[in-house]
Order: C-alpha cells, then sequence, then structure tokens
C-alpha cells in the first residue's frame, strides 16, 4: 500500500448503472470497474463476503472474476475486501428470532481463511485491508467480549503474514479500551461503522483516538437501509438524506487522523445520503475547506 497518501477514499461496491453520468459513460458498454479506477484509488469489495449458504455450502470467489479484477485497475488501485462470511458467522443466518440456531462449523477456520487468501493472490499488491465483519452478537451467539476476544486470538494467531487485517463489531458495548489493546497487541485495526445502531464514529474515535494508530478503516452507512432504498426507489444519482453535521465531524477526524499520520480507508455506501459518488465530493469539499 502507499504510504504516502494517508487517506484514500472510495465507495462500497461499485457496479450501479445510476452512477452513468457521474462515474461511468452516460451510455454503451462499460467495464465499471476499469472506469470506476479512472476517479478513485481504492473501493471495497462487498460481493465476496457473501459466501456461506445453506447445507454449509461455502462458495468462495471465482478465479476468473479475480484476474478480471486485477486486468482492469492501475497499478496504484487498493481493494479493501471483506471476508468471507462463511469465516465470521458464528451461526447460520435465520428469520426466526425465536427458533434455535444453528452453528457455522467454519466460523474462524484458518484453513478456509488459508483458501480465501489463496483464490485472491492473483490481486497482489493491490490487496489493502481484509475486514472481517462480525454481526451483533447476542447472548446466544457468544457469552461477551472476553470470549469474542479468545477465541479470534487464537485465529489471529494463526493467520499469514503480509497482509493488513481489520475488525469490525457491530456490538458497542465491545468497544473498550481492552478491545483496543487487543487490536495492537496482534497487529489488527479497527473499522469505524457509521450506522446499524451503532455509536457516532467521531464519539468513539473522541474517546479512543490514542488507541487508533498506524492505520484504520471507515465504513460510512446510513441509520435506515430500507427507508433510504425506499426514498430513492435505489436510483442512487442523488443525495435525498444529506447529513452536513455528520460530513463536518468526519472532516475534522479525517484531519485529526492525517495530522496523527493514520494511514485512512474511507469508503462510502450509497445509504449513507442517497448516492456515494455525490457524497464523496461533499466530503471533498468540507476538507477543503477544513
Amino acid at each position: 500500500m502507499n504510504k504516502a497518501n494517508s487517506l484514500h477514499v472510495g465507495t462500497c461496491s461499485w457496479k450501479y448503472d445510476s452512477w452513468r453520468g457521474i462515474v461511468y459513460p452516460e451510455s454503451g458498454p462499460v467495464n465499471y470497474l476499469h472506469e470506476y479506477s479512472k476517479h478513485y484509488s481504492t473501493v471495497e469489495v462487498d460481493q465476496w463476503f457473501w459466501s456461506l449458504f445453506a447445507g454449509d455450502k461455502v462458495v468462495l470467489p471465482k478465479p476468473s472474476v479475480v484476474a478480471g479484477y486485477a486486468a482492469s485497475i492501475p497499478e496504484d488501485f487498493i481493494f479493501s475486501i471483506k471476508v468471507p462470511n462463511s469465516i465470521t458467522l458464528t451461526h447460520h443466518y435465520s428469520k426466526d428470532r425465536k427458533g434455535p440456531i444453528r452453528s457455522n462449523p467454519n466460523f474462524l477456520s484458518v484453513s478456509l481463511m488459508q483458501q480465501f487468501l489463496k483464490t485472491i493472490e492473483p490481486l497482489g499488491n493491490h490487496i489493502g485491508p481484509l475486514v472481517f465483519q462480525f454481526e451483533y452478537l447476542n447472548k446466544m451467539k457468544m457469552s461477551g467480549l472476553a470470549e469474542f476476544l479468545t477465541v479470534f486470538g487464537v485465529f489471529a494467531d494463526h493467520l499469514p503474514g503480509g497482509f493488513t487485517y481489520c475488525l469490525e463489531t457491530r456490538n458497542k458495548n465491545y468497544l473498550q479500551p481492552r478491545y483496543f489493546d487487543f487490536l495492537g497487541e496482534h497487529d489488527l485495526y479497527h473499522v469505524f461503522l457509521h450506522g446499524y445502531y451503532m455509536p457516532p464514529i467521531f464519539d468513539i474515535y473522541e474517546h479512543f483516538r490514542e488507541k487508533i494508530t498506524e492505520l484504520t478503516v471507515i465504513r460510512l452507512h446510513g441509520p435506515d437501509r430500507q427507508g433510504i432504498e425506499k426514498q430513492t426507489g435505489e436510483d442512487w444519482s442523488r443525495v435525498v438524506a444529506p447529513k452536513e453535521a455528520d460530513i463536518s465531524r468526519l472532516a475534522s477526524m479525517l484531519s485529526g487522523l492525517h495530522s496523527r499520520q493514520v494511514e485512512t480507508f474511507l469508503y462510502v455506501n450509497n445509504h449513507f445520503e442517497g448516492s456515494a459518488p455525490r457524497t464523496i465530493t461533499r466530503i471533498e469539499k468540507a476538507l477543503a475547506a477544513a
């Protein structure tokens, strides 16, 4: 990764027809990733996260897709890749919250992680943050932070070197000193998630700023995914839910991270304001003003 630039800005995923005229040509065939990489230096790969299916079936990235991505980007482009949920899910998803839950036999599987890393190997130096995204873990799935740190610590001790590993928790009560100390002890980095019932990232940063060193990831999501999808009709070409205060506070947070020489990866989701590319333009203006 290029340490010369301490801030890398991109979007969460990239293949949206409604970005034509903003990121992509108005009409005609298009290699979305190739065109995207002309505007941004990084992107979050979300699609490989969805890997665990009925009957414990695991689907890893297709070699042809990985090769296509590698061939579509310039030399300095960076992928932030969400680790497959076949590795991060303690149990299978279930719509019945009161029914029994079924354990995922691949949870924190070192061998499956090695297989995954082998499939994305063709991306080479374009591999940036590898994000372990954990859902909200209730008491039926994880007794608490102590157990989580214990089981992930064993897993982390077996992770291959040479990669940047980052953790995203959706348990706000996990965000306490021993969690951040654990990250530092295991060469892991924190992912700031803005949305999904988590506390504002700005407050978390202010409280734990001294523990955020070297590198971090920020993911901007909105508070109401279904609401904004209904509001936009999934036309992601315009801002429909402007968040001026959040963008102002974000600019201040980014300036602070830059002054402390913390390499920062910022990924904006369409669900934050309605159009990730439009939001990035607004963030850039706020940074310039700051």
